[in-house]
């Protein structure tokens, strides 16, 4: 069994901000280890919401009454704490998106449309998110650029010899994630950016499942665009970050037309458009869930993500060694850098029945394809079982998760 002793981390503390985690779920105490789709939401998040539509809501920047200045101030707040969160050299290289998909979008239709052409090339890799790889076909269906894809080993890892020999003068781009969703691998992403650069190219890194679990430097990294999604790392559903280096956004054209992200427009000359970031956000935004991302990154700072981080190692340590002993389960995913992520499948079972049985435990793992079809179809299989996990989880709910997958797999056999 992993050793937790010497982690100060004060779970039963932590875990009474987390309103859900008193539910039961079919008369059993809540187990919830499908954090790598949605992270539970402490009550100092929940709270944002009450506070800004009961005491200030109002539409921001454009405003003159006390009610927008307050919003506008708790929102622009919040791009001052995620460019200290991710340690960017400006808050005018944050833009607020719906999540980490609509961000990739953004990057494909803007710089992508501005900068890719018929001949170039693009590379991502077998670890894809879905939403990490079909912007990219989209784009290139029309552009006539080509997809080069950085294989995996037997491990989930990536090949980095031949992620280098990839590359040719007409390569452009490398889209790639910084955790696997599917398998938890952690990408080198700082070394796979500097063999970018010196080839040339651009790298944008999905940081989708990175941002929950580990500190993140973009400066450090040496990422052009990084991405990630509030509903990940605590936060709210529908509301995301990307970051871009300052010079690329400022040369990027807009990808949403209407108001907030113009200077003026006229119906006898050209629309001129607003300074970074506010050129690319387009519209009325989700005001409140913005804020409430602030909140949550607050949160996440006030414990701090090397002990996060920490702690969910020795889960998933806890974890991996409890499920070898279950007949016919093999693991997915078995890189050497690997987050709280636990993907297997068991022989002669369903992932989907072991989803739905173990549920009637109390215990909630997610299983299908995880977005990521192109990866599961490599190791042969359609479908796994995936356990994740997050701050709030205990070493004691990972044995009901133990103790129930192998009553469920022995129904099963």
């Amino acid at each position: 069994m992993a050793d937790f002793s010497d982690l100060t981390l004060d779970v039963a503390k932590l875990r009474r901000d987390f309103p859900i985690l008193d539910r039961e779920v079919h008369g059993k105490p809540l187990v919830y280890l499908d954090n790598a789709a949605t992270s539970q939401t402490p009550r100092q998040v929940i709270e944002v919401f009450d506070d800004y539509y009961g005491r200030y809501n109002a539409n921001i920047h454009r405003g003159l009454h006390t009610l927008a200045d307050e919003a506008t101030a708790a929102f622009e707040g919040t791009r001052e704490t995620v460019r200290a969160f991710l340690n960017a050299a400006d808050h005018r290289e944050i833009v607020f998106t719906r999540g980490t998909t609509e961000a990739i979008n953004l990057v494909a239709n803007s710089w992508g449309r501005a900068n890719l052409k018929a001949g170039d090339e693009v590379l991502i890799s077998r670890l894809e998110h879905h939403s990490n790889i079909v912007p990219w076909q989209l784009l290139a269906g029309e552009l006539g650029f080509t997809i080069k894809v950085i294989p995996v080993d037997e491990r989930g890892a990536l090949d980095l010899a031949a992620y280098r020999d990839l590359f040719t003068e007409r390569t452009k781009l490398v889209a790639v994630n910084h955790i696997s969703n599917a398998f938890g691998t952690v990408n080198p992403v700082a070394e796979m950016a500097r063999v970018a650069h010196e080839h040339g190219a651009r790298i944008l890194v999905d940081g989708a499942q990175a941002a929950p679990h580990q500190a993140i430097d973009v400066q450090a990294i040496g990422a052009d665009f990084y991405a990630f999604s509030g509903h990940k790392v605590y936060g709210p559903t529908g509301v995301g970050v990307l970051y871009g280096r300052a010079e690329l956004l400022e040369a990027m054209p807009p990808w949403q037309g209407g108001g907030e992200m113009i200077k003026t427009v006229s119906l006898e000359a050209p629309t001129t458009f607003a300074d970074i970031p506010h050129k690319f956000e387009a519209g009325t935004p989700a005001i409140a869930e913005v804020i409430a991302l602030g909140r949550a990154l607050q949160w996440v700072g006030d414990i701090g993500l090397p002990l996060i981080g920490a702690w969910e190692a020795r889960l998933l340590e806890h974890a991996t060694e409890g499920v070898a002993g279950i007949e016919g389960l093999r693991i997915l995913g078995t890189a050497p850098e690997k987050a709280g992520v636990l993907s297997f499948v068991v022989d002669g079972a369903h992932s989907q029945d072991i989803g739905l049985l173990i549920d009637q435990l109390g215990v909630a793992i997610r299983t299908g394809h995880h977005c990521a079809q192109p990866l599961l179809s490599w190791f042969g299989v359609d479908a796994t079982c995936r356990a994740s996990f997050a701050a709030y989880n205990t070493p004691e709910e990972i044995d009901v998760f133990i103790e129930g997958l192998d009553r469920v797999v022995g129904m099963l056999r």
